[in-house]
């Protein structure tokens, strides 16, 4: 562990993710109170905004390993989960009894956390948060992008350009006249419910708690979406990973949809059973899906859902913006602040379901 003592009144950040120096300066104006431990060239180069993981050619010397490992060994807190990898995270916490606070770049950072095998007194000994609402705006616009897509017929669109076929004119549905399910009502499922609310949409939401949000009509609890899947005509899942998720919609919940529905995936590709979902596409019961998250990532080359007529692939792309790292900057500072007032963190990683 390092030596370095904690002065009174502030906080140790070592940067274990890429971070530029212009959002570096920014955390340090929103709050002086920090004090940064950061070396550019133990860094690894970002090839796009956001790459936290950075470029996979890059290496460390011997040395430099040691001075990054020594970095993060003298701090209370981590911005960012080093070199995005769960067994050096492991290392760190291990070995730096100091460590009060782990920043996960990732909205999901609880799956990387719950990856690295904590003891349970280790996770009671170091918070976890994760960046969770600053994805909120792109991902929203993703998935009503993908529920327009599916009421305007976009296979059918691109399939008769590609084919050079006019087939002659064809009735679109409204999304003015439809009902969406979304899938959980947290930073990313409150913001799409806002967005197809003003577009004229019924919105039904799912909620452990029952409480209201802004544009939801009916809130339902997650044992009830069977019940209420033949009444919508698209469903957006926004859900993390969890044991309570995985594989949520399956046949069961694909056979009781409404024949031609659309699926949008932006939360986590647990979630959905993609052989039930592969079989609701072939017989109609799903008419288009935008998928922005995958069982398996990257999704393997003999998936169907690469050539399937009624899919639209995003490689896990949707939630990235130009913004995307200031926005994560500007968290990460109103939480040292809270954490150096005292006060509750924002994104908590739940430690039991890790979400």
């Amino acid at each position: 562990m390092g030596t370095e003592e904690r002065a009174p009144g502030r906080l140790r950040v070592a940067v274990a993710a890429p971070l530029s120096e212009e959002n570096g300066a920014r955390i340090l104006a929103l709050e002086p109170r920090i004090d940064l431990v950061v070396d550019q060239a133990l860094l690894p180069p970002m090839r796009w905004p956001a790459d936290f993981a950075g470029d996979p050619t890059w290496h460390r010397t011997s040395d430099q390993q040691r001075a990054y490992e020594a970095a993060l060994d003298s701090a209370e807190a981590l911005y960012g989960i080093p070199d995005a990898d769960p067994a050096a995270l492991a290392r760190t916490v291990r070995f730096n009894r100091r460590l009060r606070w782990v920043h996960t770049m990732a909205a999901g950072g609880g799956s990387q956390v719950k990856a690295a095998h904590l003891t349970a007194d280790e996770l009671d000994r170091v918070l976890f948060t994760t960046s969770a609402g600053v994805h909120g705006q792109p991902l929203a616009e993703f998935a009503v992008f993908g529920v327009l897509g599916g009421a305007k017929g976009l296979p059918r669109l691109m399939r008769g350009q590609r084919d050079h076929e006019w087939g002659g004119r064809w009735t679109m549905r409204q999304v003015s006249e439809q009902t969406v399910l979304v899938l959980g009502l947290g930073g990313i499922g409150r913001v799409v419910a806002r967005k197809l609310d003003a577009l004229g949409a019924r919105i039904i939401g799912t909620s452990r708690h029952g409480a209201g949000v802004e544009g939801v009509h009916e809130v339902v609890p997650l044992d009830r979406i069977v019940e209420v899947a033949s009444t919508v005509d698209a469903v957006v899942n926004t859900l993390p990973g969890t044991a309570a998720t995985e594989h949520l919609l399956d046949k069961r919940f694909f056979d009781a949809l409404r024949p031609g529905a659309t699926l949008v995936n932006v939360g986590r590709g647990s979630v959905v059973d993609e052989a039930a979902l592969i079989e609701a596409l072939d017989s109609g019961r799903v008419g288009f899906a935008a998928l922005d998250v995958f069982e398996t990532e990257p999704l393997p080359t003999h998936s169907p859902l690469w050539d399937h007529d009624h899919v639209l692939v995003s490689p896990h792309t949707a939630a990235l913006s130009t913004a995307e790292d200031r926005l994560i900057a500007e968290l990460f500072a109103a939480n040292a602040t809270r954490f150096l007032d005292g006060e509750s963190l924002l994104n908590r990683v739940n430690t039991v379901e890790f979400y």
